[in-house]
């Protein structure tokens, strides 16, 4: 339930003003009837969120079947992002967060029968951390299993309250190695670990994703700081290393975005089992 912050009307007091044929994400109501400063008001209490898309899915994101929503905006870019439409915020659309928390309770039954329930993926979950804390506060009080997949280069958005209403969080690992991180990003590592250790010492069970690229993260030096980094950590429980793919080289082009990875392949099997095992190797349950 939304507690007004303000003494103007709140953009969730102004939802029954939505007209009859107001665009839809999915099903999900756009908050196009709000003014910027309500956009900006609803933005910064965590009432409105800018919104990429959003699908069900089955055995990725998480456990079980998913809500996974993605949301626009994120601090890297990812020389393999297969979704580079989210790189920026103002691709995503207004959505409140009720009425995505509405749509979350429509799938209460698929969830528990699936041991399900939502992924907030991005783009950069916690580039919104306020959306994201009122989101996951209201899954849980509806008894939705929750997750978070991030980068961890912005853990420190994610405050001590947000991360209590966190069930798991799928933390992708881009390289172990600073140089190979900031090529691969534009970023640092060092965030994305500390954050690790912080989920460490929460006791917040953790799953780390590692996306093997022939020709960029597949030295064996770097695949193997990762994994004794997730061996360091009591509370990675899995491990998963995505195989390169193209799937997303389509968008790079209708963005007039330069695609470096153009003429890289997907690893090979070969090179995908002896990446896994160098995960196993550490007693990490890898797949």
């Amino acid at each position: 339930m939304s507690v007004a912050l303000v003494e103007r009307p709140s953009p969730v007091e102004l939802v029954e003003t939505r007209p009859v044929h107001a665009r839809m994400l999915g099903g999900i109501p756009v908050a196009d009837h709000l003014s910027r400063g309500e956009l900006l008001i609803g933005q910064r209490t965590g009432e409105v969120g800018s919104v990429h898309s959003w699908e069900l899915v089955t055995a990725v994101d998480g456990p079980g079947t998913r809500m996974t929503t993605f949301l626009a905006g994120c601090p890297l870019r990812c020389l393999y992002c297969h979704n580079p439409d989210t790189m920026t915020a103002n691709r995503g659309v207004p959505v409140l967060a009720d009425d995505l928390l509405a749509r979350i309770r429509r799938y209460r039954g698929v969830f528990a029968a699936t041991g399900g329930g939502i992924t907030l993926s991005g783009g950069e979950v916690l580039q919104q951390p306020a959306y994201a804390r009122r989101i996951l506060r209201g899954a849980k009080e509806l008894g939705v299993h929750t997750a978070i997949d991030t980068s961890g280069f912005l853990g420190r958005n994610a405050d001590d309250d947000l991360l209590a209403d966190v069930d798991l969080v799928l933390l992708d690992v881009k390289a172990g190695d600073e140089p190979t991180y900031h090529r691969v990003t534009g970023r640092r590592l060092q965030p994305t670990l500390d954050f690790g250790r912080r989920l460490d010492a929460l006791g917040i069970e953790t799953w780390i994703r590692f996306v093997l690229v022939p020709g960029l993260t597949d030295d064996p030096a770097t695949i193997a700081s990762i994994a004794d980094y997730a061996a360091s950590l009591g509370c990675v429980t899995r491990v998963e290393v995505l195989p390169f793919h193209q799937m997303g080289r389509g968008k790079w082009a209708e963005l007039g975005l330069s695609y470096e990875l153009a003429e890289t392949a997907p690893p090979s099997a070969e090179l995908v089992a002896s990446t896994r095992a160098i995960f196993s190797s550490r007693g990490l349950t890898c797949f």
